[in-house]
């Protein structure tokens, strides 16, 4: 896809955002698994059902744009997530599994943060404004979840993992 306009550029982010969002569908439940800590796994298992309204948010988008989402892979997701992938299969005692997996899961959501943030300037700047909307909704999500992460990581899953 050549980007010759914003809107052009807009669209690819659209698809990377997409693609990053339907890896992590398939990603989370990996995650919430391998977590020992309880609170952990339920964060885990609530972001999947909000990754899955993503899913469903940007459908909705490009329904308004008249575009298709499909057919473009997000490297630096895939990397993201194999990364993960590789934390859980190492054996790690599981407090130092979950303060691990809540890195992975914090530098998944910091992209995201950083993608939808793009997006949403690119479809202010060209007049989307619902669009926009919709994209400003789902990065404070994305901000809140990355902020709960903090919450897990500094109320004790970090605390249990210096024991071991």
């Amino acid at each position: 896809m050549k980007l010759n306009t914003l809107e052009d550029l807009l669209v690819h982010e659209l698809k990377d955002l997409y693609s990053a969002e339907t890896q992590l569908v398939k990603a989370l439940p990996k995650m919430a698994k391998a977590a020992s800590h309880q609170e952990l796994k339920a964060a885990f298992e609530g972001h999947l059902e909000q990754t899955e309204g993503h899913v469903e948010r940007l459908t909705e988008i490009a329904e308004m744009l008249g575009k298709k989402l499909t057919g473009q892979t997000c490297k630096a997701m895939k990397g993201l997530v194999q990364e993960g992938a590789d934390l859980i299969s190492e054996g790690a005692e599981p407090a130092v599994r979950d303060a691990g997996l809540i890195g992975a899961a914090q530098r998944v959501e910091h992209y995201e943060i950083a993608g939808y943030g793009t997006a949403r300037c690119l479809a202010d700047q060209l007049g989307h404004s619902e669009v926009a909307d919709l994209l400003e909704q789902t990065l404070e999500e994305e901000k809140d979840t990355d902020e709960k992460l903090s919450e897990l990581a500094t109320s004790g899953i970090n605390a249990e993992a210096s024991q071991e």
